[in-house]
Formats: C-alpha cells, sequence, structure tokens
C-alpha cells in the first residue's frame, strides 16, 4: 500500500495539512527546548534525564527518544519533510505523556492551580492532529509531496 496525501484537487484539505503542521510544530517545539536546551523555563537535558529516570523510570534512551520528537519533529512538520514519521513520533511521546502523567488528573486542564496536576485534553488534541498527520502525510505544500512528484517523473 502506497502511501499518499490528499487529492491535488481538495484546496481545502491541503491548506488544512498545512495549518495542522504549522500549529503543532508551534505548540511542540517549546517543550523540546525546554527538555534539551532549558528555554522557556525548562530543566534541560541533564536534568529532564534524570527526572525521566527517577520520577517515571524511563530508561535514557527513551527519553533521548522523547526529546528527539519534540525538538527535531517540530522543524520536519514545518518543512513538511518526513511529516509521517514526526507526527507519529509525537503521538508516541502523547500517548506516554496521558498514561504515565495526565490520565488520572482527569481531562481538564487546571486553569485555577487547585488540583494534582494537569488533565491531558491537551495531549489529546496534539495526539489527534498528530495521527491526521500521520494518516493524511504532509499534503501539497509540503516537501514530501515535492519528492514524491519527483520521484514519480524519474519512472515516467
Amino acid at each position: 500500500m502506497r502511501w499518499r496525501t490528499a487529492p491535488e484537487g481538495a484546496a481545502g484539505a491541503q491548506i488544512g495539512f498545512l495549518l495542522l503542521r504549522i500549529a503543532l510544530a508551534v505548540v511542540i517545539f517549546p517543550h523540546g527546548a525546554q527538555k534539551v536546551f532549558g528555554w522557556f523555563g525548562g530543566a534541560g537535558f541533564d536534568a529532564t534525564l534524570d527526572f525521566f529516570g527517577t520520577s517515571f523510570g524511563v530508561p535514557a534512551p527513551v527519553t533521548m527518544a522523547v526529546m528527539a520528537a519534540e525538538l527535531l519533529g517540530p522543524p520536519l512538520l514545518l518543512l513538511g519533510l518526513l511529516t509521517r514519521l514526526a507526527a507519529l513520533g509525537i503521538a508516541a511521546v502523547m500517548v506516554g505523556a496521558i498514561a504515565m502523567v495526565h490520565l488520572p488528573n482527569g481531562f481538564f486542564m487546571d486553569w485555577q492551580n487547585t488540583g494534582a496536576g494537569e488533565g491531558y485534553e491537551y495531549h489529546l488534541l496534539a495526539l489527534g492532529i498528530a495521527l491526521a498527520l500521520v494518516a493524511g502525510g504532509s499534503g501539497r505544500f509540503g516537501l514530501d509531496e515535492r519528492r514524491r512528484r519527483r520521484r514519480a517523473q524519474r519512472r515516467s
């Protein structure tokens, strides 16, 4: 089975894929930058490795995969390059975050800071966007589609 994007004639779908890629990239990148560089009030690489290991029992290679998905996935999404792989990595991170941290806190975010922690609504939304991109690809406005077209031209 060959993966393809939505039909070229579906202009709204093509713009939709672009908007989904941009939104997910903009929302996820700061989380990766927090974990890797300590930007945006984050802990940085070593502290993140330690925290994931001691708090959740996550092995260092898995923690590094999480950091890679959140830091490298967004630029790939913006370019529409390796879109399905980048979105799948982000989707896996969201499933892990829901299952390991946020599910016990309920659905809603804790806007009043009164509960034990944040719910999983944000993660579910990011997961939905990521899965839409896994299913649909980059769309016409991504480098994946340009690469596919060039390969098709070379074959014919």
